[in-house]
């Protein structure tokens, strides 16, 4: 995905493309504890200051991150709506897939009692 492709996407769409990206979300990771100058959030990662500023540039294009200007320092923010955006769409689905699952326990749950009644009591079994 070329950074012109990421520019003409929705917002959902470069938030996602840009959490997929493990260096991405492990400098959310960090700054989720607080702001960090480029060079603090580089010291982890075996990249050059260039990439990781790449890295930067995708998160802020997808407003997971912004930059102030602190005298010669330029630190960086998370900004956590875009996440909470994210987070919402998401919730959507795990609401159905619970409900899928809690259904899901239910047939097993019947299951097992109908296999539980058949062995215990086997000419019932096999008289319905």
């Amino acid at each position: 995905m070329t950074a012109a492709s990421l520019s003409l996407g929705s917002p959902l769409d470069l938030t996602f493309a840009a959490l997929a990206d493990p260096t991405r979300r492990a400098i959310l990771s960090r700054l989720a504890a607080g702001e960090a100058t480029v060079m603090e959030l580089a010291r982890p990662f075996a990249l050059s200051q260039p990439a990781i500023s790449k890295h930067l540039k995708v998160l802020e294009r997808a407003g997971l991150i912004s930059r102030g200007r602190d005298a010669q320092r330029r630190p960086c923010r998370l900004e956590a709506g875009r996440l909470a955006e994210a987070n919402a769409w998401l919730e959507t689905y795990r609401r159905h897939w619970e409900g899928t699952y809690l259904r899901l326990d239910a047939l097993l749950e019947e299951l097992k009692a109908e296999e539980f009644n058949e062995r215990t009591n086997p000419q019932q079994g096999a008289l319905s």
